[in-house]
């Protein structure tokens, strides 16, 4: 069956300018041109349409999923199921929340007690839908999806003692950092306490440390411009400060 720009854009829920959009970047190309100068989309487009919008909700650019899904390797069954695992836990995390929002509404009106460890609980879901909603695609990409699992699940697991303490290193972590800044010295005593206390705010929620992880996620923090906001909006030039004090501190 084949479609007009507007008939595909009814059946896909989207306005036919993305469409027209997505030509003009080359992700989606019609698979031909009429006489009269339309668009026209077939079988093969729509799939790959449906391939586009799946990567869309889960928050992956344009430039990506070009990349992705023009890829000679592309599976398209086994992206199907790596979609269908990634919306099972998305809506998993979804759950979780609207439990937590529901049982604060009920205790906000008086008909529940809701326990402090409950709603530290929800706090933690919180956290972890927002990290993942945030850096969830390259962490996984970098590290594996075992290993964002277990680093996920040791977070949950934390007593808020242990989460105050790991808030409480994090916070000195940034202190030691800020004073090392200034001696310009990666391989100085401040900046290498400063490294040292990254392994240990990062021990709490890692499944297991290694000096190649450390030394990978620190150049993270210079390579993704989000991790480096969030260094530099301390002091300019931060992240990168780390990242150097971090490849001396596990001799990278």
């Amino acid at each position: 069956m084949e479609y007009t720009v507007q008939q595909l854009g009814n059946l896909a829920g989207i306005s036919t300018r993305t469409l027209r959009y997505y030509h003009e970047i080359g992700i989606l190309k019609p698979a031909r041109i009429n006489s009269s100068g339309y668009r026209i989309y077939g079988e093969k487009e729509v799939d790959k349409l449906q391939q586009i919008l799946f990567y869309r909700e889960l928050g992956v650019g344009l430039e990506d999923i070009k990349k992705i899904v023009d890829s000679p390797d592309f599976n398209a069954l086994a992206a199907l199921k790596e979609h269908q695992y990634k919306l099972l836990d998305k809506r998993k995390q979804l759950d979780l929340l609207i439990e937590n929002v529901n049982k604060t509404i009920a205790l906000s009106e008086g008909r529940i007690k809701m326990s402090n460890k409950e709603k530290f609980q929800g706090f933690k879901d919180k956290l972890i839908k927002e990290n993942e909603d945030k850096y969830g695609e390259e962490i996984r990409e970098k590290y594996g999806e075992k290993t964002i699992s277990q680093s996920n699940k040791r977070f949950k697991n934390l007593t808020e003692e242990q989460y105050n303490k790991m808030e409480a290193i994090n916070e000195e972590l940034f202190k030691i950092l800020k004073e090392a800044y200034t001696t310009g010295n990666p391989e100085g005593t401040l900046a290498q306490k400063a490294a040292d206390l990254h392994r240990q705010w990062l021990s709490f929620t890692w499944p297991s440390y290694s000096k190649e992880a450390h030394a990978g996620l620190a150049q993270m923090y210079v390579d993704d411009p989000r991790f480096t906001a969030y260094y530099d909006k301390e002091q300019p030039g931060l992240a990168k400060f780390l990242r150097d004090a971090v490849f001396v501190y596990t001799k990278k």
